[in-house]
């Protein structure tokens, strides 16, 4: 029946999806005493940390802080039990909090209850296209979008969010900056109306941040400038009395409930939660493997994305708006000296309990302080020294980030993604299609006489053959520029009758690579010379005889070695033309009349 193979390893996939929920994570093995005692501590210094995310992220994505606070207590735990990375840490990210307040403020009220639900259920979609890439074992995709997209991405969206903290943080009535052109309008003449309490509140509450992280690099600088902040504007007395606050958090608890789920809603939400899913995942493949790189830990890519998903699942029946893995927090775990996920759940365990006792302070906390901590946090994710490196490495990537940069500083964030993903497949796919070929001849100045570039190294060719070496793949893809690079071998060297073609790794070979072989040994066989195929590689082999591309070989196969290649086809070059020869680059030449009529050995 057409389709049932597909169907059947779609189901056997998310068979394995479902056994992974339910085995054994690899981890336990290692807990001991003594890794409790670590994660204990690692969870200790993370809670300190999320506590004021919780409240930034959660202002980032236009919800009232207890949102930030259910998305760093519910997804962590589910993640670290399903996930693969043992370091990693889920929850609130900046990057994910942008783009679910870039999605809903044009379709609801920023902090109504439509806009809420519409977050929740967004977690809802955002964990089911995770779960259903990493059943289908989706995990590679991540591979073919380059680490651009991301730097060009978070830099437009940490430009954003400095910005708009600005309204905050001088207390202005400024239109929101995903309206550049508005928003900088609008700017100028707002810059005589500023607040100076808020002003002072929004820099001393930055600067202390700054401090503590410089001089006391272990401190939580956040939480210390939140309070610093606070308790600036407790002695400002009546100066500060029209400072907004934060307010009452009426439940940091997190309690069940079903997400609001209607077709309309599914229609309007389906695509910007298909971006979200895709940037979680890149955030958290990225930061699993950043880790992974230091830890010596192997990450499961595919179990990776089921435990994020699962995590984006089971929160949104929990309140949670999206959430991904955390790239302050993940590396502060790491570094606190974290051994297993045990570190995340012991961060909510430590999280819950200070928030029982500190949430009614947080009524205290000036806006202005927050927007200092926000501005910082969008500070940080600009990576100065990963944007020089990409602008001095290559154009390609420099222009995927720029042009991802510009997209979502003057489109949208979410139409920046689909185009940084759509330019970094169209690099790649550009790359694949045009493969190096590269004519070699040995090198006599080395003892071994390697095959090396002949052209860039200078050195001496044989006239009747040419050994050309493939350095790419060979797909439907490429078939046309290596059709076209054998023509103009045909045509710059014509006496150069017989090639040995070196195929290295191509990976797969396909119907039409095998007929451009099949081409290419016909055509210089009607020429009077021969092609002979040279490769290693069993699979390639493999598909080489089922193309029937074996038959139209010399002696019906492929060769091992290139010395095998060439020590079949010497001997059947043309005598008069060795017999004029000097260059005798090849061992077998010894027994080829030299020029003046001897056969000499060299």
């Amino acid at each position: 029946m057409p389709g049932t193979p597909r169907f059947s390893q779609l189901g056997t996939g998310f068979g394995r999806a479902l056994s992974s929920l339910v085995s054994r994570p690899d981890w336990f093995a290692r807990v001991s005493a003594r890794t409790l005692r670590r994660d204990a501590f690692a969870g200790l210094t993370g809670a300190t940390i999320v506590l004021p995310q919780g409240i930034a992220f959660a202002a980032i994505a236009g919800l009232p802080p207890e949102y930030g606070f259910y998305t760093a207590m519910v997804p962590p735990v589910i993640a670290a039990f399903l996930g693969s990375s043992w370091h990693a840490v889920s929850g609130p990210t900046t990057a994910i909090s942008a783009l679910v307040f870039g999605t809903l403020s044009g379709l609801y009220d920023v902090g109504s209850p439509a806009f809420i639900d519409a977050a929740i259920l967004l977690a809802l979609l955002v964990g089911a296209i995770q779960f259903a890439l990493g059943a289908m074992r989706l995990g590679s995709l991540v591979n073919f979008v380059s680490h651009s997209v991301m730097v060009g991405f978070i830099t437009a969206a940490a430009v954003l969010i400095l910005l708009s903290q600005m309204r905050h943080a001088l207390a202005l009535d400024l239109p929101r900056p995903e309206h550049l052109v508005e928003f900088f309008g609008a700017l100028a003449p707002a810059l005589g109306q500023i607040d100076p309490a808020a002003a002072i509140i929004a820099g001393a509450t930055l600067a202390v941040a700054v401090g503590v992280k410089t001089y006391l690099p272990a401190w939580p600088n956040y939480l210390i400038a939140l309070a610093s902040g606070t308790g600036m504007l407790a002695m400002m007395g009546g100066l500060g009395d029209h400072v907004a606050t934060v307010g009452r958090i009426d439940a940091v608890i997190p309690h069940f409930q079903l997400p609001t789920l209607t077709g309309a809603h599914v229609r309007d939400l389906a695509s910007p939660a298909f971006a979200i899913a895709l940037v979680g995942l890149l955030e958290a493949m990225s930061i699993s493997r950043g880790i992974a790189m230091r830890s010596g830990q192997e990450v499961d890519t595919n179990r990776e994305f089921i435990g994020q998903g699962a995590s984006n699942v089971v929160g949104s029946l929990f309140n949670c708006y999206p959430s991904s893995a955390s790239f302050t927090r993940s590396g502060v775990n790491y570094e606190a000296g974290a051994e297993t996920p045990l570190s995340a759940v012991f961060a909510v365990v430590f999280l819950f309990a200070i928030l029982l006792f500190v949430s009614p302070l947080f009524v205290l906390v000036p806006i202005p302080a927050m927007a200092g901590v926000i501005m910082l946090v969008a500070w940080k994710l600009i990576d100065l020294r990963m944007i020089r490196r990409i602008l001095r490495a290559s154009r390609a990537e420099a222009a995927i980030a720029g042009i991802t940069f510009l997209v979502a500083l003057f489109v949208e964030l979410e139409f920046a993604i689909y185009c940084g993903v759509i330019l970094s497949i169209m690099v790649f796919l550009d790359r694949s299609s045009h493969p190096f070929l590269s004519i070699g001849a040995p090198d006599p100045s080395q003892p071994r006489r390697p095959f090396r570039p002949a052209l860039a190294n200078g050195l001496a060719q044989c006239p009747q053959l040419m050994s050309v070496g493939l350095d790419g793949p060979l797909y439907f893809g490429s078939v046309e520029a290596v059709r076209r690079k054998f023509r103009e071998f045909e045509t710059l060297y014509p006496a150069q009758k017989n090639m040995v073609f070196v195929i290295r790794g191509v990976g797969q070979l396909d119907l039409p690579a095998a007929e451009l072989l099949i081409e290419e040994a016909e055509r210089r066989r009607a020429r009077g010379g021969e092609l002979c195929i040279q490769t290693k590689i069993a699979r390639t082999i493999e598909q080489l005889d089922r193309y029937s591309v074996t038959r139209h070989l010399p002696a019906g196969k492929v060769h091992l070695s290139k010395g095998d290649a060439i020590a079949y086809l010497v001997p059947r070059l043309d005598d008069t033309i060795c017999a004029r020869c000097h260059a005798r680059i090849f061992s077998e030449c010894r027994f080829r009349s030299a020029p003046d009529g001897t056969v000499t050995e060299k």
